[in-house]
């Protein structure tokens, strides 16, 4: 199984190449630096590997939520290798792909998954540990207010920029179940490609016509001017 992935929907920059179960990763804290960094990045995973687009399986992106600008030059790079290449796409969200990096580095189960979303609001959504070792989604992501979330009774551990930026109403929804938390987390390429490969196995590739970024906050938008 060969796979690329890349990231791009914060202020850091990756991308990784997953084969037969190994990952090679490039990571950059970059902010504004994504289009520039991209491009180079994938042409040094590929040369290492001696491979090219055509003799990969698949491909993966960070399909959001996070920064719009971020959030599309991913989506436009891997819809542009996927023509070009003929491949189909993984897309994973950048929350799931946060939590995947926290639990292939730590013992805890449970991650409380808060991004900044600004504009007063987080990205937000709760994971598990599966059986097998990575995310699953317990309920529904959701851009919020931080004293508005939804939460399921299980202790975990808090995980992502948010909890930097809105730690007191954070802690304060979510007391007794959160033992510590760590808000300098961000989504990386290499939890992209390993989520993606096992997204592949299960069926979850679509074509490129239909890779498509979630920006959670357009949904919400769209669900309030309905009512």
């Amino acid at each position: 199984m060969k796979l690329l992935a890349v990231e791009t929907s914060t202020e850091a920059c990756s991308a990784a190449l997953f084969i037969d179960g190994e990952v090679a990763e490039r990571f950059e804290l970059a902010p504004k630096e994504h289009t520039k960094l991209i491009l180079p990045m994938i042409d040094s995973l590929m040369a290492d590997a001696g491979l090219k687009p055509q003799q990969l399986d698949a491909l993966a992106f960070s399909r959001g939520p996070g920064s719009f600008t971020g959030v599309r030059i991913a989506t436009g790079v891997i819809q542009g290798i996927a023509l070009g290449a003929d491949l189909p796409v993984v897309p994973i969200s950048t929350l799931a792909a946060i939590a995947q990096d926290f639990f292939d580095n730590n013992d805890e189960n449970v991650a409380f998954v808060a991004m900044d979303a600004r504009m007063g609001e987080i990205f937000w959504g709760v994971y598990r540990r599966d059986a097998q070792g990575y995310a699953e989604l317990i309920g529904d992501e959701a851009v919020t207010p931080a004293e508005q979330i939804e939460f399921p009774d299980l202790i975990g551990v808090g995980i992502g920029s948010g909890w930097g930026v809105y730690n007191q109403e954070l802690t304060t929804r979510l007391a007794g179940l959160v033992s510590h938390y760590k808000a300098d987390m961000l989504p990386r390429a290499g939890a992209i490609a390993r989520l993606g490969a096992r997204g592949f196995e299960q069926g979850l590739a679509v074509a490129v016509e239909q890779a498509m970024p979630v920006y959670l906050r357009d949904k919400v938008a769209k669900k309030e001017s309905e009512r």
